[in-house]
């Protein structure tokens, strides 16, 4: 791996590190977000959403500097649209990936489970501003569901996974030989928000069965296997829940995982990546367990 490979994923990873410093007294990491139209950053000359670990990157730059704002460009694709990156802004840096040829030998997000013709690496580096920090720029109008019709989306999308749950359970837990999700029921729940996050963090835990996704950290993370396993199942709810417009908010539990995910991804500065691409592998087998096309929208492809 070149040396400015290496600066950019340290960089981003220490980015991600910080902010799940600055959230841990409330448990509140750089992938919760309250539904706003910053859940899930699209790019403004493709309108199509950003993929893995730039999700992330984007969600801690908007939350460390107030953006108000889901929509991202780089400074060219700015002006193309007739607006000007304000003078002195800063901007943020991501990944452009693409899907390796079959000589590669190198994988950037995963642990070596995925065929190396399948394996995404890292294409190149683009400087992203917010729309906050751009002038001549006329918002438009993002179509929202209302809150009835969200939670109704949330339990049929649910409901298609087809994954055996149970929902009379004393605490929330996937069990891998039983292939089930065991939840406490609706009402165990403070609202409705809080119940969606822990069952789509189960149902990101499911994913990695070996008749769906068949995830093995163990081989690349080790003694850390758990701790990582718990990132992606984070990163899943926290997609999923960004593309069908509800909060993702902190677990209750999460007081218990916080020191081992900082240690997980400060002994590894590619391991925040590896997390996030098996989380859009699992959010992308979601979405293609559905019914209809209804979400194929949702399916981004990576953007500049």
């Amino acid at each position: 791996m070149s040396d400015e490979r290496a600066s950019i994923y340290e960089r981003i990873t220490n980015q991600i590190v910080a902010a799940i410093e600055t959230g841990a007294e409330t448990f509140r990491m750089p992938w919760h977000h309250d539904g706003s139209v910053t859940t899930r950053p699209i790019n403004i000359a493709s309108g199509k959403g950003y993929r893995g670990a730039n999700i992330l990157v984007l969600w801690a730059a908007a939350e460390a500097a107030g953006f108000t704002s889901g929509i991202w460009g780089t400074y060219r694709q700015w002006t193309a649209r007739g607006a000007q990156v304000r003078q002195g802004e800063r901007g943020t840096a991501i990944i452009f990936w693409r899907l390796a040829s079959t000589d590669d030998n190198e994988s950037a997000t995963d642990g070596g489970s995925v065929p190396a013709r399948d394996r995404p690496r890292m294409f190149g580096r683009y400087t992203v501003f917010n729309r906050c920090q751009v002038d001549g720029f006329e918002d438009e109008e993002i179509p929202r569901l209302d809150e009835a019709e969200r939670i109704r989306h949330a339990d049929a999308f649910f409901n298609a996974l087809r994954i055996p749950a149970r929902f009379d359970a004393a605490s929330a837990f996937y069990r891998p030989s039983d292939d089930r999700i065991f939840m406490p029921p609706f009402s165990a729940f403070v609202d409705p928000l809080a119940f969606y996050g822990v069952l789509y963090h189960e149902a990101g835990h499911a994913t990695g069965a070996k008749h769906r996704l068949d995830r093995n950290l163990e081989k690349r993370f080790s003694v850390r296997a758990a701790a990582m396993e718990e990132i992606v199942a984070e990163l899943t709810a926290a997609f999923i829940l960004a593309d069908l417009g509800l909060a993702f908010q902190p677990r209750p539990d999460h007081a218990a995982y916080v020191a081992s995910w900082i240690e997980a991804l400060q002994k590894d500065p590619r391991a925040i990546f590896a997390a996030a691409g098996q989380a859009q592998a699992a959010a992308d087998w979601m979405h293609a367990s559905q019914p209809d096309s209804a979400t194929a929208h949702m399916l981004h492809q990576e953007v500049a």
